[in-house]
């Protein structure tokens, strides 16, 4: 019984649902049929008057600040640490000793090396007196000469592995991580610092097809950060991608100097400002003017007579939803914007309040 009671209500309840629908729906196309009877049977069709607009092409854009450098200093020899010279945020100039490794073993086969070295620098001589007395053939000359040259790489290297257990600052910059204690026994790959370079930094932003054809490379640009309300730092663009992005957008890489102070960090988000000379005015009219896209280069406009006239226009720049005509339209026109659909030349209009 309930079961029955549940289903009567649910039947009920859709066909009061299906009656309110058809009751909205016919509310609605007596309205259109309304709009209809009070234009006399011409198509509503929304429309704007043709002028000419100043055009600015002034742009921001917004991106993250990245270090001039960013390094992560790896382990060239085998060795313990013995002494640790930098802490994190310390600010070390290149080829400052960062940290030492003990040389003991390294000194030790460097030795080795320099007594293989003059060993074979002495039989080079005895078996190169031979050979203009005959007493050893070319061939033997020949390998001594080769085992005495290997002997001389072999040392350099060495002499190298001495020098790299002074562990040297490659580039100037500040100590952003420490990977090593002393004590710690290192392998070639290990790594010891993550050293990173502040003094310019690199804001990475992007701008589409219309705005980078006005970039070019040298540019000035003002940046603010929103860590700095007060402040603004100078950039010059210093990259600009020659190829588009998956969005479609265009790379632009700008050079900001940070060397005073260094408030600006890496990684913090920053807005480029890109300022231009004041431009000419020109005739815009709205992208939604255009019958099936910009591209189609096709309008309808709105004759003295209220009637639909197609027209073919050539389109310039685009600016967002605006478009700048050079040639097909006079200022002062009106140009049909919304329900290019239903019309057909000379097709009766009624713009829209």
């Amino acid at each position: 019984m309930k079961r029955i009671i549940i289903t009567i209500v649910v039947v009920v309840g859709v066909l009061a649902l299906i009656g309110w629908v058809l009751t909205n729906n016919k509310k609605e196309n007596e309205a259109k049929t309304a709009v209809v009877a009070e234009s006399g049977g011409a198509i509503v069709v929304k429309a704007a008057e043709v002028r000419k607009e100043p055009i600015v092409l002034d742009f921001s854009t917004n991106g993250n600040f990245a270090a001039n450098q960013d390094l992560t200093l790896l382990s060239e020899v085998s060795g313990r640490v013995t002494r640790i010279l930098v802490n994190e945020g310390s600010r070390v100039s290149r080829g400052q000793v960062l940290a030492l490794v003990d040389p003991e073993i390294l000194s030790l086969d460097k030795q080795v090396a320099e007594d293989a070295l003059q060993k074979l620098k002495t039989d080079y001589e005895r078996y190169k007196s031979s050979f203009e007395t005959g007493g050893v053939t070319k061939a033997q000359l020949d390998d001594i000469e080769l085992q005495l040259r290997n002997a001389e790489i072999r040392l350099a290297q060495a002499n190298r592995r001495v020098q790299d257990a002074s562990i040297k600052a490659p580039i100037n910059g500040i100590i952003n991580r420490r990977d090593i204690e002393v004590g710690a026994y290192l392998s070639p790959g290990t790594e010891l610092f993550e050293i990173v370079d502040l003094s310019r930094l690199k804001l990475n932003v992007r701008a589409n097809e219309s705005q980078v054809v006005n970039l070019k490379v040298g540019d000035q640009v003002t940046i603010t950060s929103s860590v700095f309300p007060d402040k603004e730092f100078n950039g010059t663009v210093s990259f600009i991608a020659a190829k588009a992005d998956n969005s479609l957008n265009y790379p632009v890489e700008i050079t900001v100097d940070n060397s005073r102070d260094t408030e600006l960090k890496a990684g913090m988000y920053g807005t480029a400002h890109f300022r231009f000379p004041q431009q000419e005015p020109a005739i815009l009219i709205p992208r939604s003017a255009f019958i099936g896209g910009v591209n189609s280069n096709r309008i309808y406009v709105l004759s003295k007579d209220t009637t639909a006239i197609p027209r073919e226009v050539v389109a310039g720049r685009i600016f967002g939803e605006q478009v700048e005509i050079l040639k097909g339209i006079e200022e002062g026109e009106t140009v049909i914007t919304s329900g290019q659909i239903n019309l057909s030349e000379g097709a009766k209009v009624q713009p829209q309040d």
